[in-house]
């Protein structure tokens, strides 16, 4: 049986949901980020990087990297309705899309809600903000550009992971103004959260969204460390 490691206000929802399509048995197991517990040596000896979420393999192999994560269980278990395999013509702009989200995407999100770990000084974690949301948009306007020529989804008519793991980051914008601007990502998105599969851990994520932004008021710079 498969551990994850995940909780609150990380990527653990990815690959719940993975896990949750495939019907694969697991056991959650929450570390709390908020107050430090992902640095704490008992989970450092897990996953000496300190990240989250963390899976731990039938055979004792402790993995990370949420993208990596999504892509292992969906080939190891054959879930081809979440991922092409290996020899289908799909499978190279898959994986173009799934990396472009894991390095261009996610990687600016991550500077955008945790801007004290680029700073050196805390008077520029606003400045690293602003950058960072830039950047996002302009990727997704790129991904716009790409879903208004191939369309509704990043395969076409055919879902994947690659869908839920863009719709799960828009989940973490301001999603009204992201959907305004960007109408084909605003398709997807609607179409993604339609999935009952899927509806619950969007819906989750809009919360913490909401919750963090709240957070972030009270506390200017970065919540989580």
């Amino acid at each position: 049986m498969y551990i994850l490691y995940g909780g609150d206000f990380t990527r653990a929802p990815l690959v719940q949901w993975v896990l949750g399509e495939g019907k694969i048995e697991y056991e959650l197991r929450k570390i709390d980020i908020l107050n430090g517990e992902h640095c704490s040596a008992t989970f450092l000896a897990i996953n000496p990087a300190g990240l989250v979420p963390v899976l731990i393999t039938p055979e004792g192999d402790a993995l990370y990297e949420v993208a990596a994560l999504m892509l292992y269980l969906a080939d190891r278990h054959q879930l081809t309705d979440l991922a092409p395999q290996l020899t289908d013509p799909d499978r190279g702009l898959f994986l173009s899309t799934v990396f472009h989200i894991a390095a261009d995407i996610q990687s600016e999100m991550k500077r955008f809600h945790f801007p004290h770990r680029f700073s050196l000084r805390r008077e520029d974690n606003a400045g690293i903000q602003d950058l960072a949301k830039s950047l996002v948009l302009s990727r997704l306007n790129v991904m716009n550009t790409r879903l208004a020529k191939r369309g509704p989804y990043v395969l076409g008519t055919r879902f994947s992971l690659a869908d839920f793991y863009l719709s799960f980051w828009v989940a973490y914008l301001d999603r009204e103004a992201v959907c305004m601007h960007f109408p084909s990502i605003a398709t997807l998105y609607d179409l993604v959260r339609s999935r009952p599969s899927a509806a619950p851990y969007l819906e989750e994520t809009e919360r913490m969204a909401e919750t963090y932004a709240e957070m972030m008021k009270k506390k200017p710079g970065g919540v989580i460390t």
